[in-house]
């Protein structure tokens, strides 16, 4: 009970509250290992980064397969800017958890900051294989395809990113990754229905040149006409 109240509050944003109710239910069973874990992503929330190493130290030293300890412990040297530490900490989790896009997001972010470029795109192409629902690995290899000069490559990484971006907007669908309709009326439907924030506006802009570079004219005036409305410095290189 203690652990769902404590969700409640976690859910609310309340964190110190939601400290005061795991550590309640610590105080009844020093063994709670999810009790342990959800306490270190609170003490995350809070920038209290001792503590928090401290609550997932005790999860993984319950339990050496708990991968959301083990992730924990990496945003935990991350936020501290210690990758090598966080790296490492990535790594268990993503052993534990292969599947799971977010564990290789994570480990392409600490390369990238440890200028090994070449690893982090692989990581990040292994996040994309694996659905990159939150669109995190699509975007930074698009970045990273661009600054390479792999114009084709990155202008697959934009569109897909939008696609993501639409997708979730709307209920009760997921982007289907490589399988998706590459039709032109899917490819209009995502282009004139997304919502445009900065991310989506960089993307709008790269594939206005790169269709318009490639002769697509068609896709480039429509990529390029998304940006009329926004109010970015992108509307006026569109």
């Amino acid at each position: 009970t203690c652990v769902v109240v404590g969700n409640y509050y976690s859910s609310k944003g309340r964190h110190e509250k939601a400290v005061q109710y795991f550590q309640r239910a610590l105080k009844l069973d020093r063994t709670y290992l999810s009790a342990w874990t959800l306490l270190g992503h609170e003490y995350i929330e809070m920038k209290n980064t001792a503590a928090a190493i401290e609550a997932y130290r005790r999860a993984v030293d319950l339990s050496d397969r708990e991968y959301r300890a083990w992730y924990g412990l990496g945003q935990t040297y991350e936020i501290m800017n210690m990758l090598l530490h966080a790296l490492f900490y990535f790594r268990k989790a993503a052993a534990l958890h292969p599947h799971d896009a977010r564990m290789w997001c994570a480990i392409g972010g600490c390369l990238l900051g440890l200028d090994r470029r070449a690893d982090a795109e692989r990581s990040y192409e292994r996040a994309v294989s694996l659905g990159d629902g939150e669109g995190i690995a699509t975007r930074k290899l698009a970045e990273l395809y661009r600054e390479d000069g792999d114009e084709e490559r990155a202008a697959k990484c934009y569109l897909r990113h939008l696609e993501l971006r639409y997708q979730s907007q709307l209920p009760g669908t997921s982007f289907a990754g490589d399988g998706a309709d590459s039709s032109p009326d899917a490819f209009e439907a995502v282009v004139t229905r997304v919502r445009v924030d900065e991310p989506e506006a960089e993307a709008l802009l790269y594939l206005a040149y790169y269709y318009r570079d490639n002769l697509e004219y068609d896709q480039a005036i429509l990529c390029a006409t998304r940006l009329e409305d926004y109010p970015g410095p992108e509307k006026e290189q569109g």
